[in-house]
């Protein structure tokens, strides 16, 4: 298991502020009884810290067919609905919900080339609120695959303030190639056609690049 680059600078400054924690704990609190539960939990966080950062391996089947989860999570959504950004139709909305705790690198679901991106700034509703999709800080992007155009959106939470992101348009991107990452808790929507055959149900646990979300007609 590999860390993600984005958290080299964290993981370093949190590794500075742990040392200078657990320094003072060492130094002035003296009765055990305290100083031990103060110590396990600064290593608690502190480990917590690495492995939100983490980069699993994830090997899949290659499918043009299949539309693949770009992120570990809960469905928290699966419903029609009126994309009005990019299709301005009625699309199939499928949305995961990352808590702190997922793996929090996300992927191209199909390859083919960037169609449309755009940065929106805005608000920062929890993410499983219905009005973070349009009015939260995101960014959306379509993927055309030669077949169908599908819709990302990464979508920032109440506690995720930072979205990366590697898409460009007119790029060429591999299903399973990375599209990005998202600090500390989150949602990826994605608007697929409603010809797509879904596979996941509500409040299933997906993940990223090994759940099957829909196959594509």
């Amino acid at each position: 298991m590999k860390i993600h680059k984005q958290g080299f600078p964290v993981i370093a400054f949190a590794s500075f502020g742990f040392a200078i924690l657990m320094a003072l704990s060492v130094l002035f609190i003296k009765p055990s009884c305290i100083q031990t539960p103060v110590i396990i939990f600064l290593i608690i966080i502190y480990l917590l810290i690495w492995w939100f950062f983490r980069i699993p391996d994830r090997p899949f089947v290659n499918d043009d067919k299949l539309v693949y989860a770009p992120a570990d999570g809960k469905i928290v959504v699966i419903e029609e609905t009126m994309e009005n950004e990019y299709f301005k139709d009625e699309r199939i909305q499928i949305s995961i919900f990352m808590s702190p705790l997922d793996v929090h690198v996300n992927y191209y679901p199909v390859g083919g080339t960037i169609a449309y991106t755009k940065y929106h700034p805005g608000r920062y509703l929890v993410a499983w609120h219905p009005k973070s999709s349009t009015e939260n800080e995101r960014f959306t992007l379509v993927i055309n695959n030669n077949k169908t155009k599908i819709l990302v959106r990464q979508i920032a939470g109440i506690l995720a303030r930072r979205i990366i992101t590697n898409a460009k348009s007119d790029d060429t991107v591999r299903q399973g190639g990375e599209l990005g990452f998202i600090r500390f808790g989150s949602r990826v929507d994605l608007f697929l056609p409603k010809t797509a055959k879904i596979s996941v149900r509500l409040k299933q646990t997906a993940r990223a690049m090994k759940t099957v979300i829909a196959e594509l007609q």
